[in-house]
């Protein structure tokens, strides 16, 4: 059984290849795929999740363990790990799947956003200034180039130092900002953050902005409020996780605010053409993402595929 930490797995994994194996793993669509709602147990330190994948006809399925601790840890709150089996249930590898989940989360963004943000959005504004922020900021600036990036944190001091770090990284200008400015001066606004309550006021979002919504999970919260989802058109990577698991549509639509129809679309139906995303200049747009197994079974499928052209080269060496 082969196993990889999240450095060796950064080596393996390709920002550009996780986004078109993401991509061409929606675009097929989910006839062949077994991916129950992942479980969610509560623990008295945070929730432990189960996120299983099969994909019939192939070899290849995988879960992944993750555990979301209540409280701030040096690690970070998010730890993962990844099982990939072969055919026979053999489990044939185990990554250490931090980054994976921080890579395949920023890749199924970048893919909403090529579809739904105006060509020329050059402001980019970031909620959040832990692992997810960054991966956000390290993706988004390869595929477009932001004339600045906006920062917006919990407090000043990780603010700036998360500015400073990510500025060295991609090169790009990038400022520490209020909410409100990061908000009302932003083409793309992302969420990376775990709050439960709404990071700004909606009417501030000014028309043809995009947003992608990925912080949180839980019915209960949300990083947006309704003003904001009733005046967008709003977009998920699966209707059945969304419409257990997403705050941000279920907060609104419990209380009357919207119905289920305010959801135009899945990722599926953006990336085919199916339902039409942005239909004017003026339209806020929403992604809003909880995350779905199908993507790390792509990602981890594509590191395995990265391990095994590694051993073969590595033979073929040896043998000459």
């Amino acid at each position: 059984m082969f196993t990889c930490n999240d450095t060796e797995l950064r080596a393996l994994l390709d920002p550009m290849e996780v986004i078109a194996a993401i991509r061409a793993a929606f675009a097929r669509g989910f006839a062949k795929v077994s991916m129950p709602q992942r479980s969610q147990v509560e623990m008295e330190t945070g929730t432990l999740l189960i996120m299983p994948c099969a994909i019939a006809g192939e070899d290849l399925c995988g879960v992944k363990i993750v555990s979301v601790s209540r409280e701030a840890r040096p690690q970070g709150r998010v730890q993962a790990s990844y099982m990939l089996l072969d055919g026979s249930s053999k489990t044939i590898a185990v990554f250490e799947a931090n980054h994976l989940t921080d890579l395949r989360t920023a890749a199924t963004t970048a893919i909403a956003t090529q579809i739904l943000a105006l060509p020329e959005a050059g402001m980019l504004g970031i909620f959040g200034t832990g692992r997810q922020a960054a991966a956000h900021v390290a993706m988004l600036s390869r595929l477009r180039k932001f004339r600045r990036i906006l920062v917006s944190g919990t407090s000043a001091p990780k603010t700036e130092a998360f500015a400073r770090r990510m500025q060295e990284l991609c090169g790009c200008e990038i400022q520490p900002a209020d909410a409100e400015s990061c908000t009302a001066n932003s083409d793309v606004i992302c969420t990376c953050t775990s709050s439960v309550e709404p990071l700004f006021r909606g009417e501030l979002v000014r028309p043809g902005t995009h947003l992608n919504l990925i912080g949180t999970f839980q019915a209960h919260a949300r990083e947006v409020d309704s003003v904001l989802i009733r005046r967008a058109r709003v977009f998920v990577d699966t209707y059945e996780a969304a419409f257990v698991e997403a705050g941000d549509i279920l907060t609104p639509l419990r209380a009357g605010e919207i119905t289920p129809e305010q959801v135009l679309g899945d990722l599926h139906e953006l990336v085919n053409g199916e339902k039409p995303g942005r239909t004017r200049r003026e339209d806020i747009t929403v992604f809003k993402s909880v995350g779905c197994a199908l993507e790390d079974l792509a990602t981890a499928k594509l590191a395995w595929g990265a391990i095994q052209r590694r051993a073969e080269t590595g033979a073929e060496s040896t043998a000459s």
